[in-house]
């Protein structure tokens, strides 16, 4: 089974600035093996050793997924040109970023917030290559992702630990997926029919949804 659709995941982790030799440093770690993130609906975690074999060739670095503006920092293909630094370990990802605080004033003015502790935590967007389902029986299953297909954007952010309706209103085609999947998952298990009332269950599952939105 495989999810290509990009999801977007944040964490309030740790994030420093630091002095360089010719610039300012943030460094941080947007993913986290084996850190349990309630989705609302389900419980995702990254196992350990997701990241083997990723693909990180082309990265962005920006703040609270501004496309709008200019990447603050970017990884390409990790090489020494490159102005954001990614290193796979034990724990996860661990980012080195390298900014032009002297140039670039939304570079300085992060660099400032990150200081001050104003940010606190980072996102990263990334496609799932692999993933299973545990704990199908009850009513909060986990996902776990096996492999992380790609990532192709960091984020500093403000609001770094979400609500479920912040994440639904994010991820709303990615959310969708994965619970016609979780639901497909359950009937295999019963031996149901996987086709049995599916589209009913998904539309359920979009009422829930649209409720949860407005609150």
């Amino acid at each position: 089974m495989k999810l290509k659709a990009l999801e977007r995941r944040n964490y309030n982790f740790e994030v420093r600035a630091e002095e360089g030799e010719n610039d300012s440093i943030i460094t941080g770690r947007p993913v986290v093996y084996e850190s349990k993130t309630d989705l609302g609906y389900f419980d995702e975690i990254i196992a350990r050793g997701a990241l083997d074999g990723t693909d990180l060739t082309d990265v962005r670095f920006l703040v609270n997924h501004d496309v709008s503006k200019i990447p603050l920092a970017r990884s390409r293909r990790n090489n020494g040109n490159s102005t954001m630094r990614l290193s796979p370990d034990y724990e996860g990802l661990a980012i080195e970023v390298h900014l032009d605080t002297e140039r670039n004033a939304d570079a300085k003015a992060l660099y400032s917030a990150v200081q001050r502790g104003d940010i606190t935590g980072m996102s990263f967007m990334f496609s799932i290559d692999d993933y299973e389902w545990q704990d199908l029986e009850t009513e909060h299953p986990t996902r776990i992702i096996k492999k992380v297909g790609s990532i192709v954007e960091v984020s500093a952010c403000t609001f770094p630990a979400y609500t479920d309706t912040e994440i639904n209103a994010r991820s709303k085609e990615a959310l969708e997926s994965a619970l016609l999947d979780l639901e497909k998952a359950r009937k295999e298990k019963r031996g149901q029919s996987v086709e049995t009332d599916l589209q009913a269950a998904l539309e359920l599952e979009k009422a829930k949804f649209n409720f949860t939105s407005k609150l």
